[in-house]
């Protein structure tokens, strides 16, 4: 732990639960790991606990106010330090603030205010954790590639037994540790990215598409922004947020998705093509809108440009990453698909699955690569399920060349 913490600037954000004195094991814990380490309380956990407790065992200041008569813009320097922010423990207010861009207090504010990534430990009563509008929220945050370090079960401050009890320390600062090695394990790199579906126009009014939302492409650009990445994000029609830092260019068609990903390709260093992208259109599209009428009308089909077969031909060293949506024979079709364009990794997932599929905020998959290994994966978070790809893609790209290599 020492090694991923040693000279990381951490805030730790203390929020107003019962469980606020076990913050006091976590800074020490942090601190022991060689962390810098400032605290950042909000009025109701001062109810709890008193700043000069923390303010001891740091040995920095603690911080209790947005407002402040030195001249410090707080709530920006502060960000602007921190490595990480870790909240622990998190309460279902400080959660729903965040979730819902709600900046009314030191610590919601450098939250919006920072790029660090976050870490939240909740801790609350088990009737409030598993309200649908606090699992609502905690969704929202895990989309934004929030780390959330769920609470355990146990004997909670109301007398009741449930599921509410603030984890471990050694749990928390694990999660810590892992959101910090990930934090720069990309840099260098160039990821050049497609997500969402394509439309191939019918007439002006109409096109053929798919049910693809872009969720798990648009989680995976995130991550690998996150993880220090120069990111490239080829995007057809989607009505999500370019994520921050992201370099994104919009398309529509097939043929447009092609020819911006052709003229991106010399930059990068990772393609992974997530996008849905169609694999048949209308072979002539009509000028004016088609007028409905009692007769059949047939439209003619062509397929559209095979884009990782043609990206095959000038990969060089480059590290190609494949998507299968599939709706049977999974394994047997994403190990066809993944010799076929020559990829180094497919993420295979089916479509009909509960829990898995397009449009949700989770996602069921199985990783399979060149040398013929296979991981399958558990119902994840998308934005979880995008940290467990870039992993394995980090593995690989690590892992000796050697004749066990079975696709190129």
């Amino acid at each position: 732990m020492e090694t991923a913490l040693r000279d990381k600037h951490i805030l730790l954000g203390v929020t107003g639960s019962i469980a606020a004195y076990k913050s006091v094991l976590i800074l020490r814990e942090l601190i022991q790991a060689g962390a810098r380490v400032t605290v950042v309380m909000t009025s109701s956990a001062r109810q709890f606990i008193t700043p000069l407790t923390f303010q001891v065992l740091s040995r920095r200041p603690v911080y209790t106010s947005l407002f402040d008569p030195s001249d410090e813009i707080r709530h920006l320097t502060l960000a602007e330090r921190a490595d990480l922010i870790l909240i622990a423990p998190a309460t279902a207010n400080i959660i729903g603030k965040i979730a819902n861009g709600i900046a009314d207090d030191l610590l919601t504010t450098l939250v919006l205010a920072g790029r660090a990534p976050l870490v939240i430990a909740p801790a609350m009563d088990g009737d409030m954790w598993t309200h649908p509008v606090l699992q609502r929220n905690l969704s929202v945050l895990d989309g934004l590639g929030v780390r959330v370090v769920p609470p355990e079960e146990g004997p909670l401050a109301s007398g009741k037994e449930g599921m509410g009890r603030l984890a471990s320390e050694e749990k928390i600062l694990s999660a810590v540790q892992n959101r910090l090695k990930r934090n720069e394990d990309f840099k260098g790199e160039t990821v050049l990215m497609t997500a969402g579906p394509t439309q191939e126009p019918v007439d002006p009014v109409r096109y053929l598409t798919n049910r693809s939302s872009g969720k798990m492409g648009y989680a995976l650009a995130r991550a690998a922004q996150g993880r220090g990445a120069r990111v490239l994000l080829i995007s057809g029609p989607t009505s999500l947020p370019c994520p921050v830092g992201v370099e994104r260019v919009q398309v529509r068609t097939a043929e447009e998705m092609r020819d911006a990903v052709l003229r991106s390709l010399p930059e990068a260093t990772v393609l992974i093509m997530a996008a849905a992208v169609a694999d048949y259109r209308p072979r002539r599209s009509a000028d004016r809108k088609l007028k409905k009428g009692l007769e059949p009308v047939l439209l003619e089909l062509e397929p559209t440009p095979d884009i990782l077969s043609e990206v095959r031909l000038q990969r060089g060293r480059r590290f190609h990453v494949g998507f299968a949506a599939e709706t049977e024979d999974l394994e047997n079709r994403a190990r066809a698909k993944l010799e076929q364009k020559g990829l180094d990794l497919i993420v295979a997932n089916d479509v009909t699955q509960e829990g898995a599929g397009f449009d949700l905020d989770t996602n069921i998959v199985t990783l399979m690569d060149a040398y013929g290994e296979t991981t399958a994966l558990p119902k994840l978070s998308k934005a979880e399920t995008a940290e467990r790809i870039l992993d394995a893609i980090v593995k690989l790209k690590t892992r000796p060349r050697t004749n066990d290599r079975i696709i190129r």
